[in-house]
């Protein structure tokens, strides 16, 4: 596959076509530098509530919000970096694209894909494609207010009887994006049934702005057979990030060469695991890195000797010292 043509959204160039898409309780700090080492071309943060952000800079101390200040965090090393917005007030998306432009992020993106219920009660996240016109001013108030790239993120459509990629796409265009994800599954789906990736070659057709496909991406031959399928300039990978950085090193070598690397033997997967702990408790602290550390131990040794007896023990260690000796009992 040729991959000499760098991708470029609004100026910003990426080393590698590959994305790691934003994952709520995934894409922090630690894991974002994980993933740009083994060769992902851009990371991109949690997704942040601009209402959030807006009583956090109204706070008299803005540290005090926490949560906020872990999701805006961002190291130089892990640039170019991607920060999503999600809401659903233009003239707030506006002011808050905004105040966070002089930050260390090359990229502000906007999410109209997420799924889940509380968000999308709140006419948030996947919501808006329902409300193509809405989210039209949402975008334009964005590009308006900043001369970052915006990007938006978003879905198949809401449900089957409305699948309005396309035309959520061209309004996105019009409205001054500087690149488009899509994913290839509605709303109702959330992540369940096979990702349609036929609505992302329909987007690619219809816009002139890069295009990046995103559903269903486990592999280096899947991110190599949506390119070549779908016409899309770039892939962005969620869960098969998951307990797997690896994945990034994969694709570029396979892009790059037609050879796919050896999948990472237990030792490495072993010290992978415990430098993902270790830049976690330096981050957050140990005691809520350990806890963090649970779910992120289950997807790193999935399909592992013994895996479901060492998700359970993980499940009681308190300190990056007990998650070592652990990983030295179990996965040796």
């Amino acid at each position: 596959m040729n991959t000499e043509k760098k991708l470029v959204i609004g100026g910003v160039v990426l080393e590698s076509p590959v994305i790691l898409a934003p994952m709520a309780g995934v894409t922090d700090l630690p894991f974002r530098l994980l993933c740009r080492e083994q060769g992902c071309g851009l990371v991109c943060t949690e997704m942040i509530s601009a209402k959030a952000v807006y009583y956090a800079r109204r706070a008299v101390r803005r540290d005090k919000n926490r949560s906020s200040r872990f999701l805006l965090a961002v190291d130089t090393k892990e640039r170019p970096i991607s920060m999503q917005l999600f809401g659903s007030e233009p003239e707030l998306l506006g002011e808050i694209a905004a105040f966070l432009e002089p930050g260390p992020y090359d990229i502000i993106d906007f999410n109209m894909g997420c799924p889940v219920p509380k968000v999308v009660n709140n006419h948030e996240g996947s919501a808006l494609m329902k409300e193509p016109k809405l989210a039209g001013e949402i975008l334009r108030s964005m590009v308006k207010a900043v001369k970052k790239p915006v990007t938006v993120k978003i879905r198949k459509g809401f449900d089957d009887a409305h699948v309005n990629a396309v035309e959520v796409a061209k309004i996105a265009e019009d409205s001054g994006v500087s690149a488009i994800i899509v994913h290839g599954r509605t709303r109702e789906q959330y992540y369940s049934g096979a990702a349609d990736w036929e609505i992302i070659r329909q987007v690619k057709e219809a816009v002139s702005v890069p295009v990046i496909g995103n559903g269903d991406i486990f592999t280096a031959r899947d991110a190599v057979d949506m390119m070549e399928g779908t016409g899309c300039d770039g892939v962005m990978v969620a869960r098969g990030a998951r307990g797997n950085p690896w994945i990034f090193r994969e694709i570029k070598t396979f892009m790059e060469t037609g050879k796919i690397p050896p999948r990472p033997e237990t030792g490495e997967i072993r010290e992978m695991i415990l430098r993902h702990g270790k830049m976690l408790s330096d981050f957050k602290g140990e005691a809520l890195a350990m806890r963090e550390m649970r779910k992120h131990v289950a997807w790193y040794t999935a399909g592992c000797p013994h895996s479901a007896s060492l998700r359970e023990a993980a499940c009681r260690v308190e300190t990056l010292e007990g998650l070592r000796i652990l990983l030295e009992e179990r996965l040796a």
